[in-house]
């Protein structure tokens, strides 16, 4: 099936979804004979609503024609979707949970607009509050002297910076954190590795799905206040977060 389509509801019914197709192909090519165990567990994988695949969906006006995101594996607690929020930040604020893997857009009448987040090292060292003081559109990217460090092989070559473009680690956009005039080194941007988005990475802040750093984008200003909790607070309790799965239909998230 072509990333960004979604024939897989209307063909639910008379086939197994798209991974568990792929491992009924694998065992057959093993000479392995699927059980009917195997067909259960593999036909329990649930397709994903059509609203979400439109979401993330590819954007060809870009300046870089940028390619669907696959997020046929993604927990769909990390889509994009409104949340109630009960925090008393100002509706307009930022709020980071690096320990939760969430970022919120604080809304009216104790609501919020969440998106999944992958937390990087830097993501990690960092709390507190700033403002937003830059953003750019297809960023620049230079590695800092850290993370050169921890993956010279990796990152060395680009010790004088990367042009923008798919394969910046940056991706489409890019919201740069102040205190006062300080550059905190903090940034809230894309990323090249979407399969990342839910977890700890090894470098880097706070990455988001390209296609939701792009509406991110659009809907906060500079002097943006973004709070950065510690690793250990959180928004919405973890027990609660670790039993939450999307509605379905992400209609709100508009």
């Amino acid at each position: 099936m072509p990333t960004g389509t979604f024939d897989g509801l209307l063909s639910a019914r008379v086939r197994p979804p798209r991974a568990a197709h792929a491992l009924l192909l694998a065992l057959l090519a093993a000479g392995c004979v699927p059980t009917r165990h195997d067909i259960q567990a593999t036909a329990s994988v649930a397709p994903v609503h059509p609203s979400y695949l439109a979401m993330y969906d590819a954007r060809p006006a870009e300046r870089f024609p940028l390619p669907a995101t696959d997020v046929s594996a993604v927990d769909p607690r990390y889509f994009r979707q409104e949340v109630p929020y009960p925090r008393r930040e100002a509706p307009g604020t930022l709020v980071v949970d690096p320990g939760n893997k969430f970022l919120y857009l604080v809304r009216e009448n104790g609501r919020a607009l969440r998106y999944g987040v992958g937390v990087g090292k830097a993501g990690l060292a960092w709390s507190g509050a700033a403002e937003i003081k830059r953003k750019t559109e297809w960023p620049r990217w230079t590695p800092t002297a850290d993370m050169i460090r921890r993956e010279p092989e990796r990152n060395g070559p680009w010790r004088n910076g990367m042009e923008p473009g798919l394969t910046n680690p940056l991706g489409p956009r890019a919201l740069y954190l102040f205190e006062g005039d300080r550059d905190t080194l903090y940034r809230i941007h894309g990323t090249t590795e979407p399969n990342t988005i839910g977890t700890n990475v090894s470098s880097g802040c706070i990455r988001m799905f390209n296609q939701d750093i792009i509406d991110l984008y659009g809907r906060v200003p500079v002097n943006t206040k973004v709070v950065v909790l510690k690793a250990d607070e959180h928004v919405e309790p973890q027990e609660a977060v670790a039993s939450a799965r999307a509605a379905g239909d992400p209609d709100e998230a508009s």
